[in-house]
């Protein structure tokens, strides 16, 4: 119980300090930041629940007031952007995620990095294209027109996630929770 707190907690962590990494702001406000990588890994190397939870727990954090978001953001008003969508669906894609690498079996990097993918892009952006619709008054089609910048970035961070999750793999195979 203990271990799984303290990865769940490093995790929330990683997830802050990825949001060190400077923004870059869109014109129609939402922020392309590293922090989506850290949900992705949530999910391929905690799994499905926990890495669920770590995401939970980080935007619990931020939901308190903590500048956790990257540029600083924090408070109930970063719920209230264009980019709210992509907030909720962020522990969603981690479950996602590490529920494909749970059950997918097969080498570590091509099922990581296709469940960063599936989970970690396209789970997100269902939810990521519905919050800006809401929030901009856009149709859900010129939504997801705004939202295709993203995708490249997210598929790097994406292959990204693959990459890391093998390394740790091949150095730490106990560190992988969503294989154990």
């Amino acid at each position: 119980m203990e271990r799984n707190l303290a990865h769940i907690a490093l995790f929330a962590a990683l997830i802050a300090a990825l949001g060190l990494i400077p923004k870059f702001t869109l014109a129609f406000g939402v922020p392309i930041t590293a922090q989506s990588m850290g949900v992705m890994l949530c999910g391929t190397i905690l799994g499905a629940k926990r890495g669920a939870v770590a995401v939970l727990l980080f935007l619990a954090l931020v939901a308190l007031g903590l500048p956790l978001l990257a540029g600083g953001r924090g408070g109930l008003g970063a719920f209230a952007t264009p980019s709210v969508g992509f907030l909720i669906g962020w522990p969603i894609a981690a479950f996602v995620t590490g529920w494909i690498v749970e059950r997918w079996n097969a080498p570590i990097l091509p099922v990581a990095t296709s469940a960063a993918i599936i989970g970690g892009v396209f789970t997100m952006y269902v939810f990521g294209i519905l919050g800006m619709a809401y929030m901009l008054d856009k149709t859900i089609p010129a939504a997801t027109m705004l939202s295709l910048s993203f995708i490249p970035g997210d598929l790097v961070k994406a292959i990204a996630t693959g990459l890391i999750t093998a390394a740790l793999a091949r150095t730490r195979p106990a560190s992988i929770l969503s294989r154990g």
